[in-house]
């Protein structure tokens, strides 16, 4: 847990109130949030257990915290079914799905920045 009082956090707050972009990355940013983000977006709901197995590498305790903050920024809906046992589902918002185009430029210019690179 980081001390919301240390620098970085204050200077973090700062540049997530006066810039767009420095917020719009602290939603996507991270390992992960990007890759569950990519698997809804091609998917109208999956369940929990269906991302674990199409985001090989990430472990359990990390698949549960990422969603719950995708949850919390209003990015990623969970649905939960009244059966037994449980069935749990989760889906883009249209919050979520409003950042396609900007999800896809970015893995567009990723991939093309790969290639240049590894050129060199």
């Amino acid at each position: 847990m980081r001390k919301e009082t240390s620098s970085n956090a204050l200077n973090e707050k700062k540049i997530n109130a006066t810039c767009g972009m420095g917020y719009a990355l602290s939603l996507i940013g991270g390992r992960w949030k990007s890759n569950i983000l990519w698997r809804l977006l091609n998917s109208d709901k999956l369940r929990y257990s269906e991302l674990r197995r199409l985001i090989p590498g990430i472990s359990e305790r990390m698949l549960v915290s990422q969603l719950r903050e995708l949850e919390a920024d209003q990015l990623v809906l969970r649905v939960v079914y009244p059966e037994v046992p449980p069935r749990v589902e989760y889906a883009l918002t249209d919050l979520g799905k409003s950042m396609r185009p900007m999800l896809q430029s970015i893995s567009d210019w990723g991939e093309m920045h790969r290639k240049v690179t590894a050129e060199d």
